[in-house]
């Protein structure tokens, strides 16, 4: 057994476009909102080594979930490691690592996330239900800069 979690989709973009648009304000608040449930998101980030994404998210203000993820490395466009602590609704809280990869290939970027550390089966699973989504977001963020006029 193991406590990864690990996830990859193919994004129709280059590297630099995904690793780009995944670490701008637009691109993070896409990678956990739900406008379609009335999900509650805030999001604040400073990228740079040793800076802060954090999330604020959840069903409504009075029950929000907290993401606090401390850049370890940037390596622009390849890689972002983060130190991720999770609050729960309950209070309790979830340390783990998150890894981001952005790599080049046929069809434009593959973009993997790794979280290591996650202690249970139960955790990893509500984890994996809600990553497809959240990849989903950004894809349909990434395509809307893109038709954008300049």
């Amino acid at each position: 057994m193991t406590d990864e979690l690990r996830y990859e989709r193919i994004i129709g973009a280059p590297p630099e476009v995904v690793f780009d648009a995944f670490t701008s304000a637009g691109g993070q608040l896409a990678f956990y909102d739900e406008k379609d449930r009335g999900w509650t998101v805030h999001s604040e980030s400073e990228v740079r080594v040793g800076g802060a994404w954090t999330i604020l998210f959840g069903p409504g203000p009075g029950q929000l979930y907290r993401h606090r993820h401390v850049f370890i490395a940037i390596d622009r466009p390849r890689c972002l490691l983060l130190s991720t602590t999770e609050t729960r609704l309950d209070g309790t809280t979830l340390q783990f690592e998150t890894e981001f990869t952005f790599e080049e290939c046929d069809r434009g970027t593959r973009m993997t996330m790794i979280q290591r550390g996650i202690p249970t089966d139960e955790l990893r699973a509500e984890h994996s239900r809600g990553v497809p989504n959240a990849f989903d977001r950004l894809e349909r963020h990434i395509g809307s800069q893109a038709t954008r006029p300049t």
